[in-house]
């Protein structure tokens, strides 16, 4: 057995010695210097001389005897491209390492700050960022009559006003993850008030544009090399609670699946809200839910393009919406009589696959979270994810989720994918001649208690989790027409008996209306895409009015619209192609563009040129030929 090595390491922490043989790779060195120094990540490079010459490379094949290390050595340590690293006091509380020296009269940081000040002048926040942004944030706390000895007026360490991100407050209060805002004044609470506080982006990519070496799979150095990455759980989550405003919007998602047995994915549309349960935290309200063109079996989900996307995403937006995630199901009847389902996801399988992890990821990536403390002008995303499995009951229920912004980074850099046949596991791809992927590791415990890094060959994805409740209010809320007596709109990309979107659906539909129920037939977020959409009569570029009218709850400009000549285009059609008459009174009918002064019996339609007229009339007022009596 070889003799051990003895090697100082030098920081700017101090010097520390470690204990290692000389047949080790460099690359359990950095390991074990990373365990030495108890450091939050590898982002720092050896070298054998102060002056940053003769660098050691991290390799799973050179041994420190074959690069020339020797007992007693000193090794120097160094930051790369000024990352803060970490040591843990006894305590808890993470102390940064010294700065970089300023007596050129620079401050440290001097190029990233100035890309933060441009970024925080430039970004355009969501509406609640800014509204928590000015909120103080601080928990308030009564008064305690055992513990306070002061009058009402006065204030004591057992009342005074908790910080958000209060550890005590957040255990009594089973919060598992802080808000992001509540993080944001945790990391500005500091001396500096968070004056240096920039949040970046994790990146698995090399940086392009060095000239110190050939292109990848050539040449790599320092400079340009991503760091190491370890995985740690997400402490915060950018959305702390996902609503859906009332049970009928699930319902309408699950009866495709109740109908054929064949999984569904959707997109969630809506806003982000205050969540008042939550210190400065932001809920997701969903309002809709799209589906877009897909196939699907009992046991799988296909997405394929859709060519309406864009339409979709302009009425949403023109009714004050947006995409703030997706739903998906995993369902499994277990007895059909009693209406249960099999109980898939729990603790001994797993909660969401790999698969879906870097599916959320994907979203997540396509829909960046703005924000002013981020040089890049975005950090993290918004974007939830919706799983509607069985729970331990038997029961359907919904689980929320987000990715944490480490397994964004790995889904955005094609890093990750899954394992073949563990669900649970993915796997961090090795590096290639088309694509360097940095080392990722991952903390467990060993059968001793003692913390160990692995690496992430496979990955157990509860890494990558970040928990976000799912439910429905006490109270259900109704942006769009909840007329429980009348039969819904189809729902798009359906293409089963009973949910087909035509122009049959959309008359039959619109019949069920009396023709002063303009408002309500027409607030449906799935018939306002048909109508943007229709093949026979495009109406997009007609809707504006209109939509402005819904999202301001605006009836009486609703009705108006319904007198423009597009609409009334549209009833003709409907009458002309649905013998025998739309029943008379309805909104298909026309009688929607009656004036006040008009009579209010019901119209009659000419039998020779099917001209709707008036029920007073007694000849037709298009052909001139008399009214039959017969």
């Amino acid at each position: 057995m070889s003799k051990q090595l003895l090697l100082r390491i030098q920081s700017p922490e101090g010097t520390r010695r470690i204990e290692i043989s000389p047949s080790s790779t460099t690359s359990q060195l950095f390991e074990t210097i990373y365990e030495a120094f108890n450091l939050n990540s590898f982002a720092f490079a050896l070298y054998k001389q102060r002056n940053k010459k003769d660098e050691i490379a991290s390799s799973k094949t050179k041994s420190l005897r074959s690069i020339g290390l020797k007992h007693g050595d000193m090794i120097y340590l160094s930051p790369l491209n000024g990352s803060v690293l970490f040591s843990v006091t006894p305590s808890g509380e993470p102390i940064p390492e010294a700065g970089p020296s300023t007596s050129s009269g620079s401050k440290p940081g001097s190029a990233s700050n100035k890309a933060l000040a441009t970024a925080k002048s430039t970004v355009k926040e969501d509406e609640v960022d800014q509204i928590l942004s000015k909120l103080e944030g601080r928990i308030e706390r009564k008064r305690d009559d055992k513990l306070c000895r002061h009058n009402s007026n006065s204030k004591c360490v057992h009342c005074s006003p908790l910080e958000p991100f209060d550890e005590t407050y957040l255990k009594d209060h089973n919060i598992k993850h802080i808000s992001f805002h509540s993080y944001l004044r945790k990391m500005m609470s500091g001396v500096d008030r968070g004056k240096f506080l920039a949040l970046e982006d994790i990146s698995c990519s090399i940086k392009t544009g060095c000239k110190d070496h050939p292109p990848w799979p050539k040449g790599i150095c320092s400079k340009c090399q991503p760091n190491a990455i370890t995985l740690n759980m997400q402490s915060y989550r950018h959305v702390d609670n996902v609503t859906f405003e009332n049970t009928k919007i699930v319902e309408k998602f699950l009866n495709y699946w109740r109908g054929t047995g064949h999984q569904r994915i959707g997109f969630l549309y809506g806003s982000y809200d205050v969540h008042s349960d939550i210190p400065l935290g932001i809920k997701a309200n969903v309002v809709a839910i799209y589906e877009p063109p897909q196939e699907s079996s009992r046991d799988t989900i296909r997405l394929l393009p859709d060519e309406k996307e864009a339409v979709v995403e302009h009425i949403a937006s023109a009714l004050g919406l947006r995409k703030v995630g997706w739903i998906f199901t995993d369902l499994l009847p277990e007895d059909i009589k009693k209406g249960t389902v099999k109980h898939t996801r729990n603790v001994e399988s797993h909660f969401l696959s790999a698969q879906e992890c870097i599916m959320a990821g994907y979203f997540q990536n396509l829909h960046p979270n703005a924000c002013k403390y981020a040089s890049s002008g975005s950090f993290g995303s918004k974007f939830v994810t919706i799983c509607v499995t069985g729970d331990k009951t038997n029961q359907v229920h919904m689980e929320g989720y987000q990715v944490s912004n480490q397994c964004m980074a790995l889904v955005k850099d094609n890093c990750l994918v899954p394992t073949k046949d563990v669900s649970e596991l993915g796997y961090v791809r090795e590096s290639s001649d088309k694509q360097y992927v940095p080392d990722v590791y991952y903390k467990e415990k060993d059968s001793y208690g003692n913390e160990v890094s692995r690496l992430a060959r496979p990955l157990p994805v509860e890494y990558l989790l970040v928990d976000v409740p799912a439910s429905t209010p006490v109270t259900p809320q109704y942006t769009f027409n909840p007329d429980p007596e009348k039969h819904p709109f189809p729902v798009e990309n359906r293409f089963i008996d009973g949910h087909i979107q035509d122009f049959n659906a959309l008359t039959t539909y619109l019949q069920q209306f009396n023709f002063d129920e303009f408002y309500e037939a027409i607030d449906d977020f799935h018939l306002l895409i048909y109508i943007a959409t229709m093949e026979m009569l495009p109406m997009r570029e007609y809707l504006g009015p209109l939509l402005d009218a819904l999202r301001n709850k605006d009836r009486n400009a609703a009705t108006e619209w319904s007198r423009s000549e597009q609409w009334a285009t549209l009833e003709q059609l409907i009458a002309a192609s649905s013998p025998p008459p739309s029943r008379p009174g309805s909104v298909s009918s026309g009688n929607i563009n009656s004036s006040a002064g008009a009579s209010t019996g019901p119209k009659w339609t000419c039998p020779f040129c099917t001209f709707i007229n008036e029920s007073d009339a007694h000849s037709c007022e298009m052909c001139n030929l008399p009214r039959s009596r017969s």
